[in-house]
């Protein structure tokens, strides 16, 4: 048996392919689950499984006993919420709780998942981690809550937390069961939902790569550091002419222009402050569209030997989940 890894947010994407590449490599996991979180991505694998809130600093310190590294990968991650504050003050506070937890109980090692939500895009160049964004320019409550959650294990990390972060740019795969937001847009454009799209881009990398990553930050990254684990630079435009043949749709060829949509955005998010659920379209998603979101992992290729598969089997990887799990229509 390996050593003992304790990993948040197992539940959700990216967590639960970190802890399957470690039990993989023959680590012994632990998961740490809300009584209430989902149970899709734990089942069928060989999981120790402790109950506990990343909020609660006291059921942190139970998880991480006989510990020997910790993966904080579990965020509170949604683009809009009634009180985005909601956001900010459980991604900043859930991370001090971890982080406080992992330093009283003397855990050797943490993985800190960030992500490329706390750098600052530049319009159509791949930018590294040290484009920094500040409180001022970050877009929306979800990447102001990744920025100061960020900023707070640096400092704890200058100050003796043996703490390595890690950045993922646009995981896509299997098992995005809630799904995420570039999920969404897979299902919508494979299911027929999507008859024109805007100029951006993403950053796209396979969930799998982003899981390697984080064993080889742990293995090999420098205390205090942080590592961008993307893929590829894709357009928009591109990335839907791959999902669609592959539901045996066409592509769409209308591109949109922005300033229409923010009318509908805004009528979104007042349906949404009524029922409760997530629009579909936000402001906050139309600003950030504005960017190329292209992001350079060479410091991770570099320092670590990080790699990352053709985003286009990633892709197909995606579409080929949705569609054995139903999601697509």
């Amino acid at each position: 048996m390996g050593d003992k890894v304790l990993v948040t947010g197992a539940s959700g994407f990216v967590g639960s392919a970190v802890a399957r590449a470690l039990s993989r490599r023959g680590d012994d996991v632990r998961v740490l689950l809300r009584s209430t979180s989902p149970r899709a991505n734990v089942e069928g694998e060989n999981f120790e499984i402790a109950e506990g809130d990343m909020l609660d600093r006291h059921s942190m310190i139970e998880a991480m006993d006989g510990v020997r590294y910790v993966f904080h990968v579990a965020a509170d991650y949604r683009l809009w919420a009634r009180d985005p504050q909601e956001i900010v003050r459980n991604n900043l506070e859930g991370t001090r709780a971890v982080m406080d937890a992992a330093r009283a109980v003397g855990v050797e090692r943490i993985v800190y998942t960030s992500s490329v939500a706390a750098l600052k895009p530049l319009h159509g160049e791949a930018v590294d981690e040290t484009s920094r964004h500040s409180e001022d320019t970050v877009i929306g409550a979800y990447k102001k809550s990744k920025l100061v959650a960020e900023r707070l294990v640096e400092r704890m990390a200058a100050d003796g937390l043996p703490a390595v972060l890690v950045s993922p740019s646009t995981p896509i795969g299997p098992r995005d069961i809630k799904p995420t937001p570039t999920g969404r847009i897979i299902v919508q454009a494979a299911s027929g939902g999507m008859p024109a799209y805007v100029d951006t881009g993403l950053n796209l990398v396979h969930v799998d790569d982003v899981a390697a990553g984080h064993l080889l930050a742990l293995d090999k990254g420098r205390i205090g550091e942080n590592y961008i684990l993307g893929g590829a630079d894709v357009r928009l435009k591109e990335m839907l002419a791959v999902i669609c043949p592959l539901a045996g749709r066409k592509p769409p060829s209308i591109r949109l222009p922005r300033a229409p949509l923010y009318p509908l955005a805004i009528c979104a998010e007042a349906m949404a402050r009524v029922t409760g659920k997530e629009p579909m379209l936000t402001v906050d998603a139309l600003n950030m569209s504005r960017y190329h979101m292209f992001f350079s992992s060479k410091k991770a290729q570099d320092d670590l030997g990080y790699s990352a598969r053709p985003w286009q089997q990633a892709i197909e990887d995606a579409v080929a989940w949705f569609r054995q799990a139903g999601y697509i229509r």
